[in-house]
């Protein structure tokens, strides 16, 4: 399986609303709070210059969105 990427937060955001996400604060510019329709929620940290660290990303995917690693890498 291959490693999932480093991601910026503003490339994560996008991702997130492809997946029907939307953005219902985005506190003091380090963190963007999302939630779904169906009740999901998560939380990305947006600090400018840094890159979402792999193991946050896989936690966000797996259990904030529920979706696998596959369908996250056809949505980049």
């Amino acid at each position: 399986m291959t490693k999932l990427p480093l991601l910026s937060a503003s490339q994560l955001e996008k991702i997130l609303k492809k997946l029907g996400f939307d953005k219902i604060r985005h506190k003091a510019s380090s963190h963007m709070f999302f939630r779904h329709a169906d009740g999901r929620t998560t939380t990305v940290p947006c600090h400018p210059g840094e890159k979402i660290d792999r193991g946050l990303l896989n936690k966000i995917i797996k259990k904030d969105i529920g979706i696998t690693r596959e369908e996250f890498f056809e949505l980049l």
